[in-house]
């Protein structure tokens, strides 16, 4: 079982990327799918989350801009992120709770917001 994240790179201000994060193996269901971030010097702290069903929540700092989304037939969660700050540097985790297997974490992928 692996959990991939992808889509991470340097980016203006004012700019989008957007990330995915791909479950892929021997999975029986996914639950919630989340990002999570770590910026140099600072804990990790969530940024996004989505249930099975749909249902989302969102760090104050990023609501408005970003957006969380699953395709649940392909086992992926994508994290659409618009209006880039400079603050929004970090790497971004990816977090998935494989029922029956347990919660697993991505790799993480570098997000650089600068001119």
């Amino acid at each position: 079982v692996q959990l991939q994240a992808s889509g991470g790179g340097l980016v203006q201000p004012g700019g989008s990327l957007r990330l995915s994060c791909a479950a892929s193996g021997r999975i029986f269901s996914i639950g919630v799918m989340g990002w999570y971030r770590q910026a140099p010097g600072k804990q990790r702290e969530l940024v996004a989350a989505i249930s099975s069903g749909g249902s989302t929540n969102y760090a104050d700092s990023v609501k408005g801009r970003f957006t969380i989304s699953r395709d649940n037939a392909k086992n992926t969660a994508y994290l659409q992120m618009d209006s880039l700050k400079p603050e929004d540097t970090a790497v971004y985790y990816c977090n998935a709770d494989l029922r029956r297997i347990g919660v697993y974490w991505g790799q993480g992928t570098l997000v650089t917001v600068s001119s």
